[in-house]
């Protein structure tokens, strides 16, 4: 891929979109691509943290595992999304797990260029914090969802959460959820069993509150979710 092809990749990315053309043609001259399999590990919790990532094209799914092993996922990111969000500006390790759940085209840029590249262009910079200010923001909430909910309302928050991050509207307020999640897949992120996500789905489905399309995706109605909750 040569330069010019790169170059309006990057400028895809909400990350560098203001950038004047000698600030993305040094972005340019650091960023590396590379396309990962299906199930291919991009890095490793506890290695040492070397590039930032951005996903130009698949899913990538960050996760950690317990001293017991048991699995917990922290997100599942898209096209556009940068990774991992923690270690700029300090020697660290990576935080968590990512893998690719599908084909993914990758760009990556050496964690120590990269902040020498947001020393040097503080507008870059601010754009940083703010995205770790959403991811923060984001944290606290699903903390006070494990405090302050059940465990049937934290399905239901899931569920909304998914279709903000990974939805498809169809109609008002009816949404597709275009990434499928098994049952284990959707326990990992709340904390919870297989066997409570697939009694909460079957009760979800009676009260005509999910639904799922013929190719396996999730419909949901959002108002009705939202009303459900209160």
């Amino acid at each position: 891929m040569d330069q010019a092809s790169i170059k309006k990749i990057l400028q895809s990315f909400p990350l560098f979109i203001n950038l004047e053309e000698h600030e993305l043609d040094a972005i340019v001259e650091l960023a590396q691509i590379r396309t990962f399999q299906k199930e291919t590990h991009i890095f490793l919790q506890g290695e040492i943290l070397s590039n930032v990532y951005f996903i130009f094209d698949g899913k990538v799914k960050i996760y950690r595992l317990d001293a017991q092993g048991n699995e917990q996922i922290v997100n599942v990111l898209n096209k556009g999304a940068m990774f991992p969000h923690q270690g700029f500006f300090r020697n660290d390790s990576y935080p968590a797990n990512a893998v690719a759940l599908e084909n993914a085209l990758l760009f990556y840029i050496p964690i120590h260029s990269f902040e020498q590249f947001l020393i040097k262009n503080p507008v870059i910079c601010i754009k940083i914090f703010r995205i770790l200010g959403d991811q923060i923001v984001d944290l606290q909430n699903r903390l006070e969802e494990k405090i302050l909910y059940n465990t049937y309302e934290q399905i239901l928050l899931l569920i909304l959460r998914l279709t903000k991050n990974h939805g498809e509207r169809l109609i008002d307020t009816t949404y597709r959820i275009t990434t499928q999640f098994t049952n284990r897949d959707l326990a990992n992120m709340i904390g919870s069993s297989r066997e409570t996500i697939s009694r909460t789905f079957s009760q979800l489905r009676k009260k005509n509150l999910i639904d799922t399309d013929s190719n396996g995706f999730l419909i949901i109605d959002t108002d009705k979710l939202k009303e459900e909750l209160i």
